[in-house]
């Protein structure tokens, strides 16, 4: 993927980019009446239920792969990796689980081969049933494009260090696969359903929660070669870990963990998506520029139109810059 000019890492490469595969939106019609799921295509935009989800109008260029390019193209962007969100495949029974996940996977491949060097492939994976979930790894991991492991900050309620999951981590680990994570079925229930808070608080909050997960139930310990990235610039993790810290020193419950857990701030990374300049600096200076990749949310009403300008407008060095333009993501995703 490297340009032959020498630079590399000027090509801006987003890593939190959703897209929606057609095959995938299509078996929501075909077992409608088991699930009550429904995808509508319209003039304007389509819409998806699942029993945990409602979605739309969204866009047909989350579809679209060449609408995606020219916009791409349009806002300056080398790469996108590509990742399912909402309402992912954890609410369906262990077959169609499966076939969700496989659908989306080999069409995210299929949007690689098309385009080999503007898109990689965060897998999906059916995650409440580990033989299923460790035998499509073992399947999309020899795929092209295939770049890492996308999968919720909570698994249809389940926290990321249930031992139900250890076999699976210990997979991606042998793989030497990043795992980004997303929330859904987020936090809060009846009060965050106004306002849209379950998105301006719920999703923020239920990232720094699996970050807690992940740290104090020991999962990064366990698999010290993991490395997870939390969307929106970490959500609530950053701001709170002074108060994380002072807890772990004063409170029984987290004695067991050998070292602070702001210790752990360096086992993630974390993408732009801040809306906040003041914010964002605050982060770089917490974690590091090396640690930081930009993030689009594409192409979600609550991320960034052109998200190179939040990178433009940061008080770094120009290497900084650099690395958070694509440098670390071309480390990471091995471009």
């Amino acid at each position: 993927m490297d340009d032959h000019s020498g630079h590399v890492h000027d090509r801006a490469i987003d890593i939190h980019a959703h897209y929606f595969a057609q095959s995938y939106l299509d078996l929501f019609n075909e077992q409608r009446e088991k699930y009550g799921t429904d995808y509508r295509p319209g003039k304007d935009g389509w819409h998806l239920k699942s029993p945990i989800a409602e979605m739309g109008p969204l866009p047909n260029r989350m579809v679209d792969i060449k609408e995606r390019v020219a916009e791409m193209d349009a806002t300056s962007i080398a790469v996108q990796a590509l990742s399912l969100t909402m309402p992912m495949v954890y609410w369906a029974e262990p077959e169609f689980s499966h076939k969700l996940a496989r659908a989306w996977n080999d069409d995210a491949v299929a949007a690689h081969k098309a385009y080999p060097d503007r898109f990689v492939v965060f897998a999906t994976l059916p995650m409440l049933h580990p033989d299923r979930a460790i035998d499509e790894l073992n399947r999309v991991s020899k795929l092209p494009g295939v770049r890492g492991v996308y999968m919720g900050t909570n698994i249809d309620g389940r926290d990321l260090d249930d031992p139900l999951f250890a076999p699976i981590f210990a997979r991606i680990e042998a793989l030497d696969l990043p795992v980004f994570l997303h929330p859904q079925q987020t936090v809060g229930g009846k009060r965050l359903g106004v306002f849209y808070l379950s998105n301006f608080l719920g999703n923020p909050f239920d990232s720094a929660i699996a970050a807690c997960h992940l740290i104090f139930g020991g999962v990064l310990d366990r698999h010290p070669k993991l490395q997870f990235n939390l969307p929106h610039a970490g959500g609530a993790l950053p701001g709170l870990i002074g108060r994380i810290d002072h807890g772990w020193k004063m409170r029984p419950e987290t004695r067991h963990l050998a070292n602070a857990p702001s210790t752990y701030l360096r086992r993630f990374t974390y993408d732009t998506i801040s809306h906040s300049l003041p914010i964002m600096e605050f982060i770089i200076s917490m974690v590091g520029a090396d640690r930081i990749m930009i993030g689009s949310d594409y192409c979600f009403d609550m991320g960034y139109e052109r998200p190179r300008e939040m990178v433009d407008r940061l008080r770094v060095s120009t290497a900084d810059r650099a690395l958070i333009r694509g440098g670390t993501a071309a480390k990471i995703l091995k471009l």
